[in-house]
């Protein structure tokens, strides 16, 4: 690539000296590794040697062009058209040499002479154009263009082991999806803004990588008073509460986030008395923290049936914020699993599919094994992976949810059983708020469809046996 660099012509004695060579600047003066650099003033009013020398001779200006590679082929090749018309014509004419300025010349091709320039003016910035001699490295870069275009041309010649072994994995339905290309989920969403397309991957890669350090421990050994029950009756509760209010499935999650990283917390002691009121004060830190209208203290008086006053739950609010030290940007499971069932979904608009995730997740959220045993990211990979199971898609476990989600289909075995499990048990349970809801034609009536018990089962067992192809709904 040709390169540019400033030449100062400086004012030159009546009579015509001979311009000195221009030397290329050094970082000390101010070159091109300089900060110091000179500004080119009027570019309009540059002009090369030759044609100051011109403007001094005739007294006319000229318009200097930068000779390019282009311009100075063009020059010759407009020479050596002229020679070969005069060829033509009967008449001799001197070979013709073109300059290393560009303009052709009568005779022999002989050295560049220094140019005579007389300027009375101030000294003049000269653009010049420095192409590289590099006939040799011309020469390099297309033998290595021949060679790549022999490389590129030559047939990829399968040996017989590759051949045989993949006769047997088609002949065996197995299917090497880590080959397979990966669909851009995020395609459809690209001139969206607010789905950050561009820093959605950055966005989740973050969210896995912290999701770790503010997960809950398990708490219920050193609370004297709460048990696993206990707060799945606060958990029904709450889920109904959040459904009355019609709130944001976001401060659902962060609600329960909020509860058991409270209970989890050092020193905290809560009895079985004030459990309630610490779902009620968690459950306001996350509208607060979610909504745009959060309800007002008043709101979760009345619905907690007057059992504690306003300056219960303020006290109790504030002891809660204080023990997380106001830490509430936390990836929680509703984060993954609108991604998940992005990657899950991304061919259509499937409402059955959402409705099922979202029902398998909410009676996540009421399983104490469920939340302290797993992640967040893995729980809302389960809900998908049980969901897909309990709807029979085919095939269980797609290679975009394997990139987006993180986890292959072994990994999700045990989580997604719990929940499988919770599904069987929700028509006959006490706590069967989830279960109504789910069974609404709203939310497509999912809790209705049955569990995916038995293909769970065939599950487990063919990974337990080590077992090859996966297993068809």
């Amino acid at each position: 690539m040709a390169t540019r660099r400033q030449v100062v012509v400086p004012q030159q004695q009546k009579g015509g000296v001979v311009a000195p060579k221009a030397k290329p600047k050094t970082a000390a003066d101010g070159g091109p590794d300089g900060k110091n650099r000179r500004a080119l003033g009027d570019i309009g009013n540059l002009v090369t040697a030759r044609g100051a020398a011109a403007v001094a001779a005739e007294g006319k200006p000229q318009v200097s062009r930068p000779i390019t590679r282009s311009f100075g082929a063009q020059l010759l090749a407009n020479a050596q058209a002229a020679a070969a018309a005069a060829a033509a014509a009967g008449k001799v004419q001197k070979p013709v040499a073109v300059a290393a300025d560009g303009a052709a010349r009568k005779g022999p091709a002989k050295e560049a002479k220094p140019t005579k320039v007389t300027i009375n003016a101030k000294p003049e910035v000269v653009i010049v154009e420095i192409s590289p001699d590099s006939s040799a490295a011309a020469e390099t870069a297309t033998k290595k263009q021949q060679q790549k275009k022999k490389a590129s041309s030559r047939k990829k010649v399968s040996t017989l082991t590759s051949v045989l072994t993949a006769r047997s994995k088609a002949a065996c339905g197995v299917v090497d999806e880590t080959k397979l290309p990966v669909p851009d989920i995020d395609a459809a969403d690209a001139e969206d803004q607010l789905a950050v397309a561009d820093y959605v991957e950055d966005l989740y890669k973050f969210y896995k990588l912290s999701e770790g350090s503010s997960r809950p421990r398990d708490y219920i050994g050193s609370q004297a008073e709460i048990n696993a029950k206990m707060r799945a009756i606060l958990a029904d509760w709450l889920i109904e509460v959040h459904s009355k209010f019609e709130l944001m499935p976001e401060s659902l999650y962060l609600t329960f986030h909020v509860i058991d990283r409270y209970l989890s917390a050092e020193g905290v002691a809560v009895p079985r008395r004030e459990l309630q009121l610490v779902g009620v004060g968690a459950m306001l830190i996350a509208c607060k923290y979610e909504e745009i209208w959060a309800p007002e203290v008043a709101d979760f008086v009345a619905i907690s049936d007057r059992a504690y006053s306003r300056e219960q739950i303020l006290a109790t609010e504030k002891a809660i914020l204080n023990k997380l030290e106001w830490s509430l940007t936390v990836p929680t499971p509703y984060v993954f699993l609108v991604r998940f069932i992005k990657a899950s979904s991304m061919c259509c608009d499937d409402k059955e599919m959402e409705h099922m995730v979202f029902f398998l997740a909410e009676l996540g959220l009421m399983q104490y094994s469920v939340v302290v045993a797993h992640t967040p990211s893995m729980i809302a990979a389960s809900a998908v992976y049980a969901a897909r199971c309990t709807l029979k898609k085919d095939p269980l476990w797609t290679s975009a949810l394997r990139c987006h989600t993180g986890f292959a289909e072994p990994q999700l075995l045990d989580c997604a059983e719990l929940l499988v499990r919770a599904h069987a048990a929700a028509p006959t349970d006490k706590l069967r708020f989830v279960y109504k809801k789910y069974s609404s034609s709203q939310l497509g009536g999912v809790a209705l469809r049955p569990p995916a018990t038995e293909l769970m089962e065939q599950l487990k067992k063919k990974a337990a046996a080590g077992g090859g192809a996966a297993i068809k709904a």
